[in-house]
């Protein structure tokens, strides 16, 4: 075989996914910097513009996801579409000749590595939740390896298998130098009061900007508290329409945040939906955190994620249906209990599995090497 190293990398749609495959393509490039790595998307999809920003190539396919109920008419096109991309990926596979692919969950994950199995190109699969997708379990069975981020996931993949690795994360909030000083001043915020951050991803913040319009009178109220609001770029116009002359002087309003390094450095305590790779950021940056699982993902996914951390008292849990009344008041009591702070900080580091792409990409190459 030869030296060279070629490694295919599929997956994508949130950034959930992506964000783990560029930490794996980036540690892969750091131990073999002579490393070829084509990536495998979904036409359409965020992965077409983030990949190519972060610096590597990548390959669209016409794949989408199923209809729900499965029976409606229009699967019969998707079905279509499947096929149509897993041929076009077995010509990929062909073309780029890769010695392991790498599937990180997603609609072209599946048609992807599904064509590796079938061209005897040994796969690496990489399952971000504690509740697995339906695209990692159904290719399994054929990987050479499955990466894992939560204990007990036997009960969806072959036990010889599993490693225990977490998630791969966005490196430079690790990295930061930023100081908890800088952080604060950059928001214009005070250094002598506790600071609430409050990210709800883009079009997953609704609950989470309900939950803060409905309360902007506790806010005001507890002038010892101050907050930094990521409304999410989908919703910004109409937040800024509503909230009109009535912003509490204690509450920050953004619809982006560029430096998420100098947002978790500010907070005393961080309220966000329980992705995996948010949790594995908290966990890796022992952040106290109320978590708030989206109720609009796969099997729930998010929620099975959220109670793997409450139930080692890790983080605090607030359903979606009840955020509007609850998740306010416990964020204000929480942030102002420093006891209560300290003990999720403390116990959510026990979960922290640092090092994930490094460990992870060391396996890739493994598996290619053999």
């Amino acid at each position: 075989m030869s030296d060279e190293l070629r490694v295919i990398i599929s997956g994508g749609g949130t950034g959930g996914h992506i964000f783990p495959a560029v930490s794996i393509a980036n540690a892969i490039k750091a131990l073999r910097p002579d490393a070829k790595i084509l990536f495998v998307g979904a036409q359409g999809r965020m992965e077409m513009q983030r990949v190519p920003a972060a610096g590597y190539e990548i390959v669209g396919l016409p794949i989408r996801g199923f209809l729900r109920p499965l029976w409606r008419l229009g699967n019969f096109g998707v079905a279509l579409d499947y096929l149509k991309s897993k041929w076009q990926a077995k010509k990929i596979l062909k073309d780029f000749r890769p010695q392991v692919a790498v599937g990180v969950g997603g609609y072209a994950s599946s048609a992807a590595l599904g064509a590796a199995n079938s061209l005897g190109i040994p796969t690496l699969l990489q399952e971000q939740n504690s509740y697995a997708g339906l695209a990692n379990k159904t290719l399994s069975y054929k990987a050479a390896k499955i990466c894992v981020a939560y204990e007990g996931m036997e009960r969806f993949f072959p036990a010889d298998k599993i490693m225990l690795t977490g998630n791969p994360v966005r490196q430079q909030l690790l990295d930061s130098p930023i100081t908890r000083e800088e952080a604060l001043a950059s928001f214009g915020l005070s250094t002598e009061k506790k600071t609430v951050l409050i990210v709800g991803g883009s079009l997953g913040a609704r609950t989470l900007n309900e939950s803060v319009l409905g309360h902007l009178a506790l806010i005001s109220e507890h002038q010892d508290v101050q907050f930094i609001w990521q409304t999410g770029k989908y919703y910004s116009q109409e937040i800024s329409q509503r909230l009109g002359n009535d912003k509490p002087q204690n509450l920050v309003v953004t619809d982006f945040i560029a430096d998420m390094a100098a947002a978790y450095r500010a907070a005393d305590l961080v309220i966000s939906r329980a992705g995996a790779g948010s949790i594995s950021e908290f966990c890796l940056l022992g952040k106290a955190v109320i978590l708030v699982p989206s109720p609009n993902v796969a099997e729930d996914h998010q929620t099975k994620n959220a109670l793997a951390l409450v139930n080692k008292q890790a983080a605090l849990y607030v359903r979606d249906v009840e955020a509007a009344k609850l998740l306010l008041p416990l964020a204000i009591d929480t942030v102002n209990d420093a006891a209560k702070l300290q003990s999720l900080s403390e116990h959510i580091l026990t979960m922290a599995l640092p090092d994930a792409a490094e460990i992870i990409a060391k396996e890739v190459i493994a598996i290619a090497k053999s």
